[in-house]
């Protein structure tokens, strides 16, 4: 992963760390969670909720391979919450990173969907 990617998903993960680490969680079980009144909470929420579920990958033993499958949903997750951002954030700044967000993130799972591929999993 390049430096500009992880310096791109730590922003987005501390932008985004406040609002989700407020609400009760229990376990890994995020039915619990309440949304809030606004679509953007929601959105949030949502991608939150399916990022999580997707990645409780059955797990292979394979380090390489579980490392990958564990990882496609999760940078999928930062897309699903850098789209929230581009739909209803207003900030010229947050909506340039959310862009290279998406870009970033989506090149690098085509790249583990390859990997993975190749090695027929």
């Amino acid at each position: 992963m390049s430096a500009k990617t992880i310096l791109i998903t730590t922003a987005l993960s501390i932008l985004l760390a406040g609002p989700l680490a407020a609400q009760e969680m229990k376990g890994h079980d995020h039915s619990a969670m309440q949304t809030g009144g606004s679509p953007s909470t929601k959105g949030f929420e949502d991608a939150n909720a399916k990022m999580h579920k997707d990645m409780a990958i059955d797990y292979s033993g394979d380090p390489d391979v579980d490392f990958v499958r564990s990882m496609i949903p999760h940078h999928q997750g930062a897309i699903d919450m850098a789209r929230v951002e581009l739909e209803h954030g207003k900030d010229p700044e947050l909506r340039k990173l959310a862009e290279a967000v998406i870009k970033a993130q989506e090149a690098e799972i085509a790249e583990m969907q390859a990997w993975l591929k190749a090695r027929g999993k």
